[in-house]
């Protein structure tokens, strides 16, 4: 590739356009291999389970799995005679119980500082008669004669 701190000819500019192209055809190629690649479907985690499906799931006893609905402990509603329980909602609730919380991704990470570290404003900042105290002097000035 040209690649070369002295400034293009005209003499240079053929030898420069063939190997642009060539790059450009190469990343067309890229892109288009990645077009074509099979995407994988995830599975719908979002569906109505019963109690026994949960407690096989998650390997909790049947009993513990009724008596946390009912202490609403594990998320889950009953519309009439029957629990509905979604197994996504499941997941997130075994996550949130986690002893040892999984490790997150360097963007999740990221973000979770940005939010923690935002700085509120001052109250007094907020309408002009804050800023119009701030700019009066906070002490008296001294008269030597009044003690």
């Amino acid at each position: 590739m040209y690649m070369s701190n002295e400034p293009l000819t005209f003499n240079d500019l053929p030898q420069v356009i063939a190997e642009l192209r060539d790059e450009v055809s190469g990343m067309k190629a890229l892109l288009l291999n990645l077009q074509n690649r099979p995407t994988q479907q995830r599975e719908n985690r979002h569906r109505p389970v019963t109690p026994e499906q949960v407690a096989e799931y998650t390997n909790i006893p049947l009993a513990t799995i009724y008596q946390k609905l009912a202490n609403r402990e594990i998320p889950g509603s009953k519309p009439g005679k029957r629990w509905v329980i979604y197994l996504d909602e499941i997941d997130k609730w075994l996550e949130a119980n986690r002893k040892n919380p999984i490790p997150l991704t360097d963007e999740e990470q990221n973000a979770a500082i940005l939010v923690s570290h935002k700085r509120k404003p001052n109250k007094s900042s907020w309408n002009d008669e804050g800023l119009a105290r701030r700019s009066q002097p906070i002490v008296k000035p001294f008269d030597g004669d009044k003690i």
